[in-house]
């Protein structure tokens, strides 16, 4: 009797969801498309009664059980991943209040203009929001590829994600600058800065000078393959292939896998595709994999260090990228996560190549392969810089830890010194090098690793067009003004308004 109530009720969230999704547009239509699927998943739905079967649980208790180990494994996956663990909890907690009868979670009514500020804020609950009544949007926690600031942003409200500390805030005026990210008690009035409006951009990368720097996105699933091309990007900068292995609890086949990404490709046929292998280990646990309990996890078997023991994986998945790329027609090229040695780069560069594929690249996420950039630029083709896991390892700070976010941030003068060294052997070699983390998604941030050295940027399809518009109005020389001005700076701020001051 439970396990027979549990499919009506995600059903039920799931025809909600898509009703509201039929009264917006654009990335909230999509944002809210996409949980309503989530809500009628049937591996989630199999779960639950599963559990109620074996277990004895109620409807509404298996249900929260299925989806923790979802989030859980999203959890684990870090990174752009983790981030997608918030909408399968909105999902949970909608379905588990329709089982029990009681009201869905919600953003109360507000009876005036008002900041909003929150610990999260579901998708669904940011896509419902008036932009005549949210005058701002402050939360505790998420991040800047979360959907509640993807969905923010595409409704004009100025947000402050990840802003530790502002729930014990007690005041009731606030000033809230979506532009800087700085919040601050005011003068009694409610005040925001930073509309958050798209910017116009015509879709090609471009300085004002003429030099071309390519504007590409971020994507890990079909779906967000097609948000890219939809939203103009001039090809992918780092295609994540976790999304078809974090479920599995065997390796997924050769043809499996190509069936995966010839998805993701199919929207960039003629266009270039940075496919980066698996990455996965101790700190991101795959079933199949059995990685051995580690103390510190994210410094162990993890990335490309999982194929030195069992090459025999990463052989089949290049084996499937290279399939589907002849078949998708995407011009495919492909990169290994977590290169600490110019060593380790020629072993991936070869097994690569026998595969078929023939331009190859790494990731410079530990500070000994920005170090040792041009020895690893003699072997490869190009370097793609992951500024988020790079700033983790250069101030030994988690990237998950709010407790050291300040840490993270990618404006710290000290990981833009150790990109100028990267960029410098780029130039130096005559190669190019990309970033694509967070960094390159911020407009400002994005000319100066331009004037660093960088010759192409790849961010999170919402991004892309600000990004595009900034370039477009920076010249070479505007762009290497302000990154001198934040490679002297002393701290994240001063880095700030010295690459201002050239603009």
């Amino acid at each position: 009797m439970e396990a027979s109530l549990i499919r009506p009720a995600t059903e039920v969230v799931a025809q909600r969801l898509m009703e509201r999704a039929k009264t917006v547009e654009g990335d909230a239509r999509a944002v809210l498309e996409t949980t309503a699927a989530m809500a009628g998943d049937p591996s989630l739905i199999k779960a639950a009664e599963n559990l109620v079967v074996d277990q004895s649980l109620t409807a509404a208790r298996a249900v929260h059980e299925a989806a923790q180990k979802f989030i859980s494994a999203l959890q684990a996956a870090g990174g752009y991943m983790a981030e997608r663990a918030r909408d399968v909890q909105d999902v949970r907690d909608r379905v588990v209040a329709e089982l029990l009868g009681r009201p869905a979670p919600g953003v109360p009514d507000l009876a005036s203009p008002s900041v909003l500020v929150a610990r999260d804020l579901a998708p669904a609950d940011t896509a419902g929001l008036d932009p005549a009544k949210v005058l701002a949007l402050v939360t505790e926690e998420g991040g800047p590829t979360s959907h509640t600031a993807i969905l923010a942003r595409s409704l004009g409200i100025p947000a402050v994600v990840a802003c530790r500390g502002i729930l014990a805030f007690e005041g009731t005026s606030l000033d809230v600058d979506g532009d800087t990210g700085q919040v601050r008690e005011s003068d009694g009035k409610v005040r925001a800065a930073g509309t958050g409006k798209k910017a116009e951009w015509n879709g090609v990368g471009v300085l004002k000078d003429g030099l071309r720097v390519k504007v590409l996105g971020n994507v890990g699933s079909p779906a967000d393959a097609l948000a890219a091309a939809q939203a103009g990007a001039e090809g992918v900068g780092l295609f994540r292939t976790e999304f078809c292995f974090l479920d599995a609890a065997e390796e997924p086949t050769v043809a499996e896998q190509t069936a995966a990404y010839e998805a993701v490709l199919a929207p960039f046929t003629g266009k270039p595709v940075v496919v980066r292998t698996l990455d996965a280990g101790a700190d991101k646990p795959l079933a199949f994999l059995n990685p051995d309990p580690e103390p510190n996890p994210a410094m162990g078997v993890r990335g490309l260090r999982v194929a030195f023991d069992r090459p025999e994986i990463l052989d089949r998945q290049l084996e499937a990228i290279a399939a589907a790329a002849e078949s998708s027609g995407a011009d495919v090229s492909v990169m290994a996560p977590m290169v600490a040695t110019a060593a380790e780069a020629a072993w991936f560069v070869e097994r690569a190549r026998k595969a078929g594929i023939q331009r190859v690249g790494v990731m410079v996420e530990v500070p000994s392969a920005a170090l040792s950039a041009r020895e690893i630029l003699q072997v490869v083709d190009f370097i793609s810089i992951g500024t988020n896991d790079l700033a983790q390892y250069v101030f030994a700070a988690d990237r998950q830890l709010g407790g050291v976010a300040a840490l993270n941030d990618p404006w710290q003068p000290a990981l833009l010194r150790l990109i100028a060294l990267v960029g410098e052997a780029a130039t130096a070699t005559g190669k190019p090098v990309g970033v694509c983390g967070e960094a390159a998604a911020d407009p400002l941030l994005a000319c100066v690793l331009i004037g660093l050295g960088v010759t192409s940027l790849s961010m999170n399809h919402t991004a892309l067009a600000g990004v595009g518009a900034r370039l477009a109005t920076s010249s070479m020389d505007i762009c290497q003004l302000a990154a001198r001005g934040a490679l002297a700076a002393g701290d994240p701020a001063s880095a700030k308004l010295a690459a201002r001051a050239p603009h």
